[in-house]
């Protein structure tokens, strides 16, 4: 049993937590809390052991004993998984995990630079295997590695522009929205291209981004310009066959991001997520003149696509070497078909 830990208890973290209590070949040693709050006391009732990210918290006076502070849950763990906000992983590495030698998987939030390796399991497995700290992308990279890992095998890719239409806020978030605007990500490329050849090491990509008043998902329009022709038949049942990625159609009246989360809702899954990238049947096309310029709509659900590949990163860094075997033992848990 590979025993592991989740650094941070927020949108990523608990269902990292939950994803982990899944698997037969995992252990949850334990979750940290910085304070009190309904997450808490979501993993309290769930039986989770909860330990004290800071010295002096408000756990005790809301009626949770914590179980022992960071040091003691890095003891029992044979991998920690790090879900804390944008730049504290950096610093946990250097304060917490280097020192007690414990392997850490870290969020899409942190430089590539911190670890060397960035991870999307269908695309790179082999690279995180053994290794001791890994980086998941972040949700929308994956959503790009995904679909276009699954393009570059079969056609090729010569080059690719995309442009993410990011949702404005989380649900939950009442900080961050909502907003009256579309406001654009004022650099070029978005820092999403570059991140994309962390994984897709050789695919020439440029993206560009935006954010719109949404909070379900994200939603990225594609334009790849393939090295072989293409049929529009064929890319469906390419994207059908490929993992973790589901084809949505008009006919399923699944016409936008708000359907498809009542769907996932419908399907039963934890907390209503969509850990697929959904691609839109109706808006693949291939250009009619040369048959190798390939678009295409997918849509993200930010909160859940990177959780599946924090499971296959665990494996992969304890040594297990077969990649195709992770994913199905980890889409198994999440009812991924």
């Amino acid at each position: 049993m590979i025993k592991v830990g989740v650094n941070g208890y927020g949108t990523i973290g608990k269902r990292v937590a939950d994803a982990v209590a899944m698997q037969k070949d995992m252990k949850l040693i334990g979750v940290t809390a910085h304070s009190y709050s309904f997450n808490t006391e979501v993993a309290k009732e769930k039986g989770y052991k909860i330990f004290a990210a800071d010295g002096d918290n408000d756990l005790k006076p809301n009626g949770i004993t914590p179980d022992g502070d960071m040091g003691n849950l890095l003891e029992e763990v044979d991998v920690i998984v790090d879900a804390t906000p944008k730049k504290v992983g950096k610093e946990n590495l250097d304060k917490f995990y280097r020192p007690k030698k414990v392997k850490a998987v870290f969020q899409g939030g942190e430089k590539h630079e911190i670890t060397g390796t960035s991870f999307v399991a269908q695309c790179n497995y082999n690279e995180a295997i053994n290794k001791n700290y890994v980086r998941i992308v972040s949700c929308n990279t994956t959503g790009l590695c995904r679909t276009l890992d699954a393009v570059n095998k079969k056609y090729g890719i010569g080059s690719v522009h995309a442009t993410m239409i990011r949702r404005g806020a989380d649900p939950w978030d009442i900080y961050h929205g909502p907003i009256n605007a579309i406001v654009p990500v004022l650099e070029m490329p978005s820092h999403h291209g570059p991140d994309v050849q962390t994984v897709l090491h050789n695919v020439e990509i440029f993206t560009t981004a935006l954010s719109v008043p949404s909070t379900l998902m994200h939603l990225h329009t594609l334009t790849v310009d393939l090295k072989k022709k293409a049929n529009l038949n064929d890319v469906i049942e390419m994207f059908k066959k490929s993992t973790r990625i589901r084809v949505v159609r008009n006919a399923e009246h699944l016409r936008s991001t708000a359907e498809i989360m009542e769907f996932a809702r419908d399907l039963g899954r934890l907390r209503g997520d969509m850990p697929e990238i959904c691609v839109w049947q109706e808006a693949i096309g291939i250009t009619s003149n040369a048959h190798n310029k390939l678009l295409y709509m997918q849509a993200v659900h930010q909160e859940s696509d990177v959780i599946p590949e924090n499971i296959d990163c665990i494996r992969a860094m304890m040594g297990f070497k077969d990649g195709e075997k992770s994913i199905r033992m980890t889409n198994e848990g999440f009812g991924i078909k």
